[in-house]
């Protein structure tokens, strides 16, 4: 589990293709990294296989090339990097779980003063999941919604956000990675609402129906 507070940003060093998805090294700034800790990488959530000088290999499965940004990975890329939370730390963004719900697209950007802002367009499959004022992990960024419409939404990056990420050097047109809360995929699911895969609830049972809030008394 990671808060979406970005620790540090890293760089890609190199990328070994597997016959099962890529084995990645990453640069980071970390001497005491365990192998088996979890890193989010770009707001994937992956495991240390192998540490080394200057930073850490890690695996990527197939499924986690093909249903995140890191399938186009190449050398040199920066990334963001972020810890696993530890119990008794500060939550000062919001609950991410490293497990990407799909890749968005940069659609556009305007300065607002030493801010940025920033929308994105993301799979319909999503557009549920979001609203205005609620949270979202954009390449492991904690952000808060702004507004959102239709199949887009827009941030904010505030100085410190700008200073401490590189979301506001990526160019329109940029695939993300975007997690969205965790939080409105259960009340979807207990609604009976479609998941962020567009598959409908496996028991439509749990719908919350106004019948159901009748015999409940909410109604």
């Amino acid at each position: 589990m990671f808060t979406g507070l970005v620790e540090a940003t890293g760089k890609v060093a190199d990328v070994e293709q597997r016959s099962i998805g890529a084995r990645l090294r990453i640069e980071c700034p970390w001497r005491d990294l365990v192998l088996g800790e979890s890193i989010a990488v770009d707001g994937v959530c992956l495991s240390v296989t192998e540490r080394v000088d200057g930073g850490f290999w890690c695996d990527a499965s197939a499924e986690t090339l093909a249903k995140t940004t890191h399938g186009a990975t190449t050398r040199g890329a920066r990334v963001h990097l972020e810890r696993a939370l530890r119990v008794g730390d500060r939550m000062g963004g919001h609950y991410v779980s490293g497990h990407v719900d799909g890749v968005g697209r940069i659609a556009g950007q305007r300065p607002l003063g030493d801010a940025l802002v920033l929308e994105v367009e993301v799979p319909a499959t999503l557009a549920p999941f979001l609203a205005p004022k609620a949270s979202v992990a954009i390449d492991g960024v904690s952000l808060t919604l702004n507004g959102a419409a239709g199949t887009r939404f827009d941030v904010v990056l505030v100085p410190i956000t700008r200073s401490s990420t590189h979301l506001d050097q990526k160019p329109v047109g940029a695939r993300v990675n975007l997690e969205v809360d965790v939080l409105a995929k259960y009340v979807a699911r207990l609604s009976g609402h479609p998941g962020v895969d567009g598959q409908p609830a496996n028991n439509p049972a749990y719908g919350v129906t106004l019948d159901v809030l009748r015999r409940a008394g909410y109604v």
